[in-house]
């Protein structure tokens, strides 16, 4: 039952993620990708603040400083804003897809920093993963869009956020973290807008309104996520981390009008297919590791 509660907040945290980033592409149509992403993230920080209020959760903590959680944050501003800008340039599905290799680069990077042992299976798995991106990016062949390494430069940059969580040792609540992460994409995506020299846009009403509904769906996102990972099986429920490439094809097509060429779709599927098997094993060899631990 937990595992069926922790999968259900899962999907509902890819949906809302996916509508977020149909938001900000939206946006990024009327606005500066920057302000489109400062608005939305000033939204969700002021919401966060009022849920920390109502739950008597303090809105300082001294570990805020800690060097890991600056760090953890500084990955957070740097992939939300390379990931902005590419949803701003490329279609949606193809953003989504290569952001599906990110527990794959998160599994990798467990076996090279964190000591976890990791099989030839999965390190397979891990390189067949990686060749799916590749046949998305296509770098040098017909149909390369340079806007596209944005994409992965972003999801490489949220895989070291993914990987500092792991190592993290501190006492800060889920709410905390994502409160400290967005605090700092605020001026990074002012700095973004700067930096690209494009002007503040009064927005409009509908510009406004899928501002505050980014804003709720981001929060909704967050306690979503939260929620799904301190349920069940680990593995089991982050398998369901994919379904939000499914969306991404559905509101690409019904909202953006993509379709995306075979070449993408087959990529896609390679990654999620791999990311799935590297979580089994990763599931099967833990059950492994506590069993042999029980028999001590």
């Amino acid at each position: 039952m937990d595992n069926l509660r922790g999968a259900a907040f899962m999907v509902l945290a890819m949906f809302c993620f996916t509508l977020l980033d149909s938001a900000i592409k939206a946006l990024s149509q009327v606005l500066p990708v920057g302000q489109a992403v400062a608005l939305i993230s000033t939204g969700i920080l002021f919401l966060m603040m009022g849920w920390c209020v109502l739950r008597g959760t303090p809105l300082w903590q001294p570990e805020f400083l800690n060097k890991w959680v600056v760090l953890r944050s500084l990955c957070e501003v740097t992939g939300t804003v390379l990931i902005a800008t590419a949803l701003s340039l490329i279609p949606l599905t193809t953003a989504s897809a290569v952001i599906q290799a990110t527990p794959l680069v998160v599994a990798m990077g467990a076996g090279l920093f964190l000591g976890q042992a990791i099989g030839w299976r999965r390190w397979l798995a891990i390189a067949i993963g990686f060749a799916g991106v590749l046949l998305i990016v296509r770098p040098g062949l017909d149909g390369f869009n340079p806007a596209t390494l944005l994409a992965v430069a972003g999801m490489l940059a949220l895989a070291s956020r993914d990987l500092l969580t792991r190592g993290l040792n501190v006492s800060m609540t889920g709410v905390q973290l994502g409160m400290h992460a967005i605090a700092f994409v605020v001026p990074g995506s002012i700095a973004l807008m700067i930096f690209q020299g494009q002007p503040m846009v009064r927005p409009d009403a509908g510009a406004w309104l899928l501002v505050l509904g980014g804003a709720a769906i981001g929060v909704a996102s967050y306690m979503s996520i939260i929620t799904a990972t301190r349920t069940g099986n680990a593995a089991v429920i982050s398998s369901f981390r994919y379904s939000r490439m499914i969306f991404a094809l559905l509101i690409g097509f019904a909202v953006f009008g993509e379709r995306p060429d075979a070449a993408t779709l087959l990529g896609a599927t390679i990654i999620i297919t791999s990311g799935i098997f590297t979580l089994w094993r990763e599931a099967r060899l833990h059950r492994a590791s506590l069993t042999a631990q029980a028999a001590l």
